[in-house]
């Protein structure tokens, strides 16, 4: 069990938080400890009456409030009457047993986890000193409760306490500059600074499974003639929505110039762990997916986000692999010759094959024979000549007036001259 005490500056803050994820339904309250109504039975305001009831004993006090999350390993199922069990005793261990607390379960992490809320001063207006109380009195509660309750120690489980990116939520981001730059600014740095990328598409892989995007703009744009970029968020059909951000202005200052000084950088890094990646994709290969959907499900299992790209006409061209395990961004075709799109799809054995061959002709790879017949019909349709049934030397010789290109001063008929009688 993890345990990580925070002092919010207000009660209302904490309460907050947890109230919001209930109506969003990613949490419950589950257990109100020294409270004369049981949990369900209170409003959002008479579980804040009962916290500033003590508060207001105490108006010299700064900090209030005891804002604690105990965290559990994945592995670990337990029941809500377990979880309230041991939030009591985790509470009374570090001398807040007498005071009113909120229990919260959450299930919005891949970990069982719980937070308790409470205030920090007593019924006879005194303070609890909760200096240290992390560091003393939490760290000795948390080894006892281990041991009464066989939970996984924390030191195995470290792992899940590590600051994960969370996508951003483009409702909240389009509505306020603000919002959008601090939204954007956190997943940008996250990635810029975890991530290994070689390419400007590359990372942009990694952004896009955080509603981000790095954009340079149209080529013919001020931005993108002066290296400038941009971020915008992009919203569930991946349209860009809210303000834009410049890269200049963001901490790490993920500008042009050093994203490819990163590219350099990151590219020994890369080959380092391609194998790892590799064996991934192949672990899932090996369960014999029936189409790319599946694969993509699978290899999702697996922690690994795939960024498929697809021409106007649905049609599969590339691929590229997000490991979000070993923090590594790979195109597919650089894995090797077999984990290309076409290469993926001709593994899978489904029908997507055949339309991607037929893509992989007509996108550029094409032959000259092809290339001829592309190049007449685009001559033969900007001159509108007929050629269902005769070839193009006949259309050529025919009698056919044809005035498109004739200069209006040549179409004119001359008039012809009488000639006038002399002998009159």
């Amino acid at each position: 069990m993890v345990a990580k005490i925070t002092i919010p500056k207000s009660i209302e803050a904490a309460l907050n938080y947890n109230e919001k994820k209930v109506q969003k339904g990613t949490a419950q309250c589950l257990f109100a400890g020294n409270y004369l109504n049981d949990a369900n039975k209170m409003n959002f305001y008479q579980k804040l009456d009962g916290f500033q009831t003590n508060n207001r004993l105490n108006k010299m006090a700064t900090t209030k409030t005891l804002h604690v999350s105990l965290n559990f390993d994945p592995t670990e199922k337990l029941s809500e009457s377990k979880l309230v069990e041991i939030a009591g005793v985790y509470m009374e261990k570090i001398g807040f047993g007498e005071q009113p607390f909120l229990v919260y379960k959450h299930e919005d992490a891949g970990h069982p986890h719980i937070h308790i809320v409470s205030t920090t001063i007593q019924n006879d207006g005194s303070r609890i000193n909760t200096h240290n109380i992390g560091r003393n009195q939490s760290e000795k509660a948390r080894k006892e409760i281990e041991q009464a309750f066989g939970l996984v120690r924390a030191e195995r489980q470290q792992q899940i306490l590590k600051p994960g990116i969370k996508p951003v939520e483009a409702e909240k981001a389009i509505y306020g500059t603000s919002e959008t730059k601090r939204s954007i600014s956190n997943v940008v740095g996250a990635v810029f600074s975890q991530y290994r990328f070689s390419s400007l598409p590359e990372f942009n892989a990694a952004l896009k499974q955080f509603n981000i995007v790095a954009d340079r703009g149209k080529e013919e744009g001020r931005i993108y003639k002066n290296r400038g970029l941009i971020y915008r968020i992009l919203d569930a059909q991946g349209n860009k929505v809210g303000v834009p951000i410049k890269a200049s202005s963001i901490g790490c200052k993920p500008i042009l110039d050093n994203l490819e000084k990163r590219f350099t950088i990151n590219e020994p890094v890369k080959e380092s762990l391609k194998h790892k990646t590799k064996n991934t994709v192949d672990d899932c290969l090996k369960t014999s997916p029936a189409s790319m959907t599946k694969l993509v499900a699978a290899l999702r299992q697996k922690q690994i986000y795939t960024v498929l790209r697809q021409n106007a006409e649905g049609r599969l061209y590339g691929i590229t692999f997000v490991d979000n395990q070993n923090k590594v961004v790979f195109n597919g075709s650089d894995l090797g010759k077999g984990y290309s799109a076409v290469a993926l799809q001709s593994r899978l054995g489904s029908g997507e094959k055949d339309v991607s061959a037929t893509h992989e002709k007509k996108s550029g790879d094409t032959s000259n024979s092809n290339r001829d017949k592309i190049q007449q019909k685009q001559f033969d349709k900007s001159n509108d000549l007929p050629v269902k049934n005769e070839g193009l030397l006949e259309t050529l010789m025919s009698a056919k007036e044809q005035f498109e290109n004739v200069p209006n001063s040549l179409m004119q008929k001359k008039r012809k001259k009488k000639r006038r009688n002399h002998n009159l």
